[in-house]
């Protein structure tokens, strides 16, 4: 991502209505998945480590990170309660392979090039029967300014992301989209972008707390149902996969 970018999510991940929501979603999915205890996990794209304490709740946390900005920022965040090295995925992974019971991909498979490349790695880098969470943007329709912003190379539905992991020789577990009640927001957001000319991401900043706060309620109640199933459409996607 650019700079501005990974400077804007130090400041907001911890109380922005769409990081927060993730990481309530992403912990329901993952109280599903009857993890060991005490699993080894690895956050692949760890950012500015907003993801990582929610993650330590379910076992021993590792990560990487390529930004040197970003991986300063994880480790002050953390003071060293998670391993957090630099690295690159897939060509430059500080940790041996078969060595997690969990690997996650938020919102990360969607800013590598080689995105192929990117599950066979994380395929390699599970333990025998471990899982990999990943989360990405939704419809490739969708693209706008908002991505070119966050340096995303594609979006993604559940017929690609389905056929990539396949063909990587990941078995597919579950499947669903999310982020479902704000969709024809977002839709109007992003047509709004293009007609505009903007050039910075839809909704980076952190709203007033009010408008906020409502988004959060509105966004993370999704949980309940995840917790139960999936949901049809959503500006987001997420998939629980596993090594054939």
């Amino acid at each position: 991502m650019s700079p501005d970018a990974y400077l804007e999510m130090a400041e907001t991940e911890a109380s922005h209505w769409w990081f927060r929501g993730r990481r309530e979603i992403v912990g329901t999915i993952l109280s599903s998945l009857a993890l060991p205890r005490d699993a080894s996990i690895l956050e692949i794209g760890a950012g500015t480590g907003g993801n990582l304490e929610m993650l330590s709740r379910f076992g021993n946390v590792s990560a990487v990170e390529m930004d040197g900005t970003a991986l300063r920022l994880a480790r002050e965040k953390t003071l060293g309660a998670c391993d957090i090295r630099s690295g690159r995925c897939p060509d430059d992974m500080p940790f041996p392979e078969h060595s997690f019971d969990l690997v996650c991909l938020l919102d990360c498979l969607e800013h590598i090039a080689d995105d192929a490349g990117a599950l066979d790695c994380t395929a390699r880098m599970l333990k025998a029967g471990g899982a990999a969470l990943i989360t990405v943007p939704a419809y490739q329709w969708l693209w706008s300014s908002h991505d070119v912003f966050l340096h995303h190379q594609r979006r993604y539905g559940k017929r690609s992301l389905h056929a990539l992991a396949t063909r990587c020789g990941m078995r597919v577990e579950r499947m669903s989209y999310f982020n479902t009640l704000l969709f024809p927001l977002a839709v109007a957001a992003r047509i709004s972008d293009r007609l505009s000319g903007s050039r910075k991401a839809t909704g980076a900043g952190l709203p007033p707390q009010p408008v906020n706060q409502a988004l959060h309620r509105l966004f993370s109640t999704e949980r309940h149902w995840l917790a139960r199933g999936s949901l049809p459409f959503g500006i987001s996607l997420m998939a629980v996969v596993r090594a054939s």
